[in-house]
C-alpha cells in the first residue's frame, strides 16, 4: 500500500494503523505549514509562531549536520528515524536515492510534503524491526541522526545498542559509512546548567540516568566501547558545535577547536537554563588541557573511511546571497581551505572573494600585512568556489589574549599599535576589508602577519578608526578577561568621540541586518522563544528572597527569641519542601513562608512518619483567608499581609513532638495590586 505526495513515495505496507508517539497538535500545525508554504517561507513562519517544535523541525540549519558529507547522484542513502524531514531535504538534493524509515505516519506526511519536489525519496512508515529485513545492504550512507539514543525503543533485547549498531551496520556497503549524531551525556552545556535534552532534567546524563527511561546518551569512551564490542575497528569522531541539532561548525580529531573559537554557548531553545559558569572559559581550559573531546556537547561518529574534510564551518544563518560554507580539506597531507556557496544565490559573493584578493594584495603590498593566496575554480555544475592556502600560526586574537592573561598591557598596546599601522596603510585606496578583526589575522612562525579571511571587502575607503573600533568591539564581546579591557582609553587615544562611537555602532547594526537579511538568527531565537538563562548568583538571590522564618513555641507562644531563618531544601516551580528539627518541649512550629502577600496550598506535614491531618484546625491554623472548603485535605490560604504564617500545632502528636517535621507547600507570590483586589473581593463576599 503506497501513497504519492508530489514526487515522494510513501510506503504504508508496514504501517500498524496508528501513530504510537506524537508531539500533539503542533504536528498538525507543522503539517499545515509544509502543505501551504514553500521552504523559503519556513523562516518567516518560525518567527511568527515562536514555537520550539516549529523551530526545531523546520529550521534549515538542521540540515548542516549532513550537508558537509560528500555525496553525488550515485550515492545511495538510508535515513533511519527520518521524522519530519529536518535532514531529508539536503540528502535528496545531493544524493541519487534516499530511503527513509519512520514509525509515525503524521511525521512522514510532513516529511513528504516538505520534500515533494524530489523524485528520489521513498519513505517507509512503520516499525523499524518490520521494515529492516526488506532493506538492501548496499547503502553508501546509513544515517542515525538523533536516533541512536532511542536504541532500547527500536530493539527490545538485552543488548539493544550493540544490536541496533550491528543491524544498521550490515546495511552499509563495503567502504560505505554509518553516521551517528548524538548528544554527549558529559557535554559542557550540561555541566554549565542546561537540562538534559530528552528528559528536561538537570544533570540526568551526568548522573547516568538514575531514574531510568528508554533514552541513553554516551560519552566518547562509551561509544568506543560499543564499537569494539561490535567489531567495528574503522571509525572516526567529529564534534558538531554548539551541538548536532544546530551545528554551525564541525570539528574532527584532525582539526580540533582552538582557544577562543567556542563562544556561542547560549543555545537553550527548548527550556530555561542556569548559568553556572562561563562555558567559553571552560572550553578554552579543556582545549589547552587536550581533553576537549570528553566535553564536546555532541558527537558525530562515522564508521568506514573518513572523508577528506577535516573541518567545516557553516555561514548560512544569513541572507541567501551571503550564505557560504568553509571547509578545510586534507589531501595527501596537504591542507586547503575551500569556500563554497551554500546556495546558488551566493555565487557572486564567493566570486568577489577572489576578486578582492587581488585588490587587497595591491593595497597592502609593502605594509607587512600579507593577503592569504586565493584561487577561483568552478565545480562540475559551474558553481564557483575559492581555494585559499591553509596557514599555520597564532591568531592576533590569541596573542592579545595571552597579553591579558599575563596582565601585560604594554604587550597588548604594542600589538594593537602594529595592527593600526597595517590597517592605516594606503588608507586612501578605495578597497577595505570591513571584517579586519584580530581573529582574521594569523602570525606565522616567521612573524609574518597574514590576513586569512577577507570575505567582507568593499570597494570603498572605510575609515581606519571604524575598523579599529569594530575590531575592539568584536574582541571584547568574547567575554572572559576581555570584558575588563579599558576600551574607552583606546578610543580616546584614537580620537574617537562618543558621537563617532555611536555612529560606528549604528553602522555595525546596519551591517548585521544586511548580512542576515533582517531574519532572526539562530542565536537570537532563544530570546524570541522566551527562554531564560539565569546566572547562579541571581538564583541564590531569588532564593534568599524566598527564605522562610521558623518560630518555635515552648508553651509561652511564639517570640523572636525562638526563631531563625531557614532555606527550603527543595524549590522547583514554587514548590517548597522544608525539613524543621523539632526539639524537646516544642509544642508548635510557625512557618512564615514569605514577607509579602501570597497564596499557599498545603501539600503535607509529616512528623516521625505520622502525616498530620491538615484539614483539622487543631493541627493547622493560618492568619489568612481559607479559599477551600473546610476540612479540605489540601487547604489553600490567601494572605494579604507582609507577615503570613502557617501555624502547625504539635500538642496532640502521640509520643511527643521530637524529630523532624517535613512540610510541603506550593506558594504563589502576589503583587500588592493583585493582593488588594483579591482581599477586597473576599471581604465584599464575606460581608454579604
Amino acid at each position: 500500500m503506497t501513497e504519492q505526495i508530489g514526487k515522494v513515495k510513501l510506503d504504508l505496507s508496514f504501517y500498524p494503523g496508528e501513530d504510537f508517539y506524537c508531539d500533539g497538535t503542533v504536528e498538525d500545525e507543522i503539517l499545515d505549514i509544509v502543505k501551504n508554504y514553500p521552504p523559503e517561507e519556513y523562516q518567516k513562519k518560525i518567527e511568527e509562531k515562536r514555537s520550539w517544535p516549529v523551530f526545531y523541525h523546520l529550521s534549515p540549519q538542521r540540515e548542516n549536520i549532513a550537508a558537509w558529507l560528500p555525496m553525488d547522484k550515485n550515492t545511495k542513502v538510508l535515513e533511519v528515524g527520518s521524522g519530519m524531514g529536518a535532514v531529508t531535504g539536503v540528502l535528496a538534493r545531493k544524493a541519487g536515492s534516499v530511503t527513509c524509515v519512520d514509525l509515525s505516519k503524521k511525521r512522514s506526511l510532513i516529511n513528504a510534503y516538505r520534500n515533494q519536489e524530489y523524485d528520489n525519496v521513498t519513505i517507509y512508515v512503520g516499525n523499524f524491526n518490520d521494515i529492516e529485513p526488506i532493506l538492501p545492504c548496499d547503502y553508501d550512507y546509513v544515517l542515525l541522526i538523533g536516533v541512536f539514543e532511542y536504541g532500547q525503543s527500536y530493539i527490545p533485547t538485552e543488548t539493544p545498542f550493540e544490536d541496533f549498531l550491528n543491524i544498521n551496520q550490515k546495511h552499509v556497503k563495503k567502504d560505505g559509512n554509518l553516521v551517528i549524531a548524538i548528544e554527549n551525556k558529559m557535554g559542557m552545556k550540561y555541566w554549565a546548567g542546561c537540562a538534559e535534552d530528552h528528559l528536561s532534567r538537570f544533570f540526568a546524563g551526568i548522573e547516568d540516568y538514575p531514574d531510568g527511561g528508554v533514552v541513553r546518551t554516551f560519552t566518547r569512551n562509551g561509544l568506543e566501547k560499543l564499537m569494539r564490542k561490535c567489531g567495528v575497528a574503522d571509525y572516526h569522531f567529529y564534534y558538531p558545535y554548539p551541538d548536532y541539532k544546530f551545528a554551525d561548525t564541525i570539528y574532527s580529531d584532525r582539526r580540533l577547536p582552538k582557544v577562543g573559537e567556542l563562544s556561542k554557548n547560549l543555545r537553550n531553545f527548548d527550556a530555561d537554563r542556569m548559568l553556572l559558569f562561563d562555558e567559553k572559559n571552560a572550553f578554552d581550559m579543556v582545549i589547552r588541557e587536550g581533553i576537549f573531546p570528553m566535553y564536546s556537547n555532541s558527537y558525530l561518529v562515522m564508521t568506514g573511511p573518513a572523508p577528506d574534510t577535516v573541518y567545516t564551518k557553516f555561514s548560512n544563518d544569513r541572507a541567501d546571497i551571503y550564505a557560504i560554507r568553509t571547509d578545510i580539506v586534507e589531501q595527501e597531507k596537504r591542507r586547503v581551505v575551500r569556500k563554497i556557496p551554500d546556495s546558488p544565490a551566493a555565487a557572486e559573493h564567493v566570486e568577489n572573494i577572489a576578486k578582492f584578493y587581488k585588490e587587497l594584495k595591491k593595497r597592502y603590498e609593502g605594509s607587512g600585512l600579507f593577503i592569504n593566496e586565493c584561487h577561483l575554480i568552478k565545480d562540475g555544475k559551474g558553481l564557483p568556489e575559492v581555494q585559499l592556502e591553509y596557514l599555520e600560526g597564532c591568531t592576533l586574537e590569541e596573542m592579545m589574549d595571552d597579553c591579558l592573561d599575563r596582565e601585560d598591557m604594554n604587550c597588548f598596546r604594542s600589538l594593537f599599535g602594529a595592527y593600526l599601522d597595517k590597517i592605516r596603510y594606503r588608507a586612501q585606496v578605495p578597497v577595505s576589508d570591513y571584517d579586519l578583526v584580530f581573529g582574521n589575522i594569523i602570525v606565522d612562525k616567521e612573524g609574518r602577519w597574514n590576513l586569512i579571511d577577507y570575505e567582507w571587502t568593499f570597494e570603498e575607503c572605510v575609515d581606519s578608526n571604524a575598523l579599529a573600533f569594530r575590531a575592539l568591539y568584536c574582541y571584547q564581546m568574547g567575554d572572559g578577561k576581555r570584558k575588563g579591557l579599558p576600551v574607552e582609553e583606546f578610543l580616546k587615544e584614537l580620537g574617537i568621540s562618543e558621537e563617532a562611537a555611536q555612529e560606528y555602532r549604528a553602522r555595525e547594526r546596519r551591517f548585521q541586518k544586511a548580512v542576515t537579511g533582517n531574519r532572526v538568527s539562530v542565536s537570537d531565537m532563544r530570546v524570541l522563544l522566551g527562554r531564560r538563562a539565569i546566572p547562579w548568583q541571581e538564583f541564590f538571590s531569588r532564593l534568599d528572597r524566598k527564605k522562610v522564618e521558623i518560630f518555635e513555641d515552648y508553651g509561652a507562644g511564639y517570640s523572636p527569641e525562638h526563631s531563625y531563618h531557614h532555606f527550603p531544601s527543595y524549590l522547583v516551580d514554587d514548590h517548597m519542601r522544608i525539613s524543621v528539627p523539632v526539639k524537646e518541649g516544642v509544642r508548635g512550629i510557625r512557618i512564615d513562608p514569605a514577607e509579602s502577600s501570597c497564596i499557599v496550598r498545603m501539600e503535607s506535614a509529616v512528623l516521625n512518619g505520622m502525616e498530620l491531618p491538615l484539614s483539622d484546625p487543631a493541627y493547622l491554623a493560618m492568619n489568612g483567608w481559607e479559599l477551600t472548603p473546610k476540612k479540605a485535605p489540601h487547604p489553600v490560604f490567601f494572605f494579604h499581609s507582609n507577615d503570613p504564617n502557617i501555624n502547625i500545632r504539635l500538642d496532640k502528636v502521640p509520643e511527643g513532638g521530637d524529630g523532624i517535621l517535613e512540610v510541603e507547600f506550593e506558594i504563589e507570590w502576589l503583587s500588592e495590586e493583585t493582593a488588594s483586589a483579591v482581599d477586597a473581593n473576599l471581604k465584599r463576599r464575606h460581608w454579604f
